[in-house]
C-alpha cells in the first residue's frame, strides 16, 4: 500500500465569509457527511506560505526569534513568509524572505517538505525550502517595522536545533519540521536526492 495523502472534495451546499481580514478570513462552509447528514465546518482561509532553512558551511541554521502575540511567546524560528500574490513563485517568495528578515542570499535551493499548518481549522499551505551556499545580501538592509522590528538573529548548530525540538524547547511549526526534514534527508538518500526548488506543488500552484 502507498501511503499518499490524496485530492477529495466533499458537497458544500452553502458558504459564508463572516470575517475578512488583510492577509485572510474565516469561511464557513456546509458540509454533506457520507452518512448525508450536513454540518458546519468553521476555517480560516490563508494565502499560504514559505519557510527556509538556511544551512551555512559550519552546519549552523540561520534563525530569527519574533514575538507572537497569539501565543505570548518569543519564539525562535526559520525565515518564512506569505504568499502575497496569488501563483507566486514559491522559490521567488523565499529567496525574497530570506533577503528581508536576514539580508543573506544562497546559491543552492532545494525543496524540503510541503504541509498544511493545521488542516483542522485552516487550510494554509507552506513549502519549507533548504538554502545553502549562503552570502551576506547586496545593496542596503530591508527596513523592519511592528514584531519584525524587534528580532533577534542567530545561527545554531542543527545538532543543538534538534536536541532542542526534541527537548520541548522549539515550538515554531516550520522550524520543527525543516530541521527534522533536514536530520531525514542526510540519514537517507542525501540532500542532493531532495526535489528541485521548482518541484511542482499542488497545493498552491505556481508558473515558473
Amino acid at each position: 500500500m502507498q501511503v499518499q495523502d490524496t485530492p477529495e472534495e466533499w458537497q458544500v451546499t452553502a458558504t459564508t465569509t463572516p470575517f475578512t481580514g488583510k492577509k485572510t478570513s474565516v469561511r464557513t462552509d456546509e458540509v454533506v457527511m457520507p452518512d448525508g447528514s450536513v454540518v458546519r465546518r468553521d476555517y480560516q482561509v490563508h494565502p499560504g506560505s514559505v519557510a527556509v532553512v538556511a544551512l551555512d558551511e559550519q552546519d549552523r541554521v540561520l534563525l530569527l526569534k519574533q514575538y507572537r502575540h497569539p501565543v505570548r511567546q518569543k519564539l525562535w524560528e526559520i525565515p518564512a513568509g506569505l504568499l502575497d500574490v496569488p501563483g507566486e513563485n514559491p522559490l521567488h517568495a523565499a529567496q525574497r524572505e530570506l533577503y528581508e528578515e536576514a539580508h543573506v542570499k544562497a546559491g543552492d535551493w532545494r525543496v524540503l517538505a510541503d504541509v498544511y499548518t493545521t488542516p483542522g481549522g485552516c487550510d494554509e499551505a507552506v513549502r519549507i525550502f533548504l538554502a545553502r551556499d549562503l552570502a551576506e545580501a547586496e545593496g542596503e538592509r530591508f527596513e523592519v517595522s511592528e514584531e519584525e522590528a524587534d528580532m533577534e538573529y542567530a545561527r545554531v548548530p542543527l545538532a543543538e536545533l534538534v536536541r532542542g525540538v526534541l527537548a520541548g524547547e522549539l515550538h515554531n511549526n516550520c522550524l520543527v519540521v525543516g530541521v527534522l526534514s533536514l536530520m531525514a534527508a542526510r540519514a537517507g538518500e542525501g540532500l542532493d536526492a531532495l526535489r528541485p526548488a521548482d518541484a511542482e506543488w499542488p497545493a498552491r500552484p505556481f508558473e515558473a
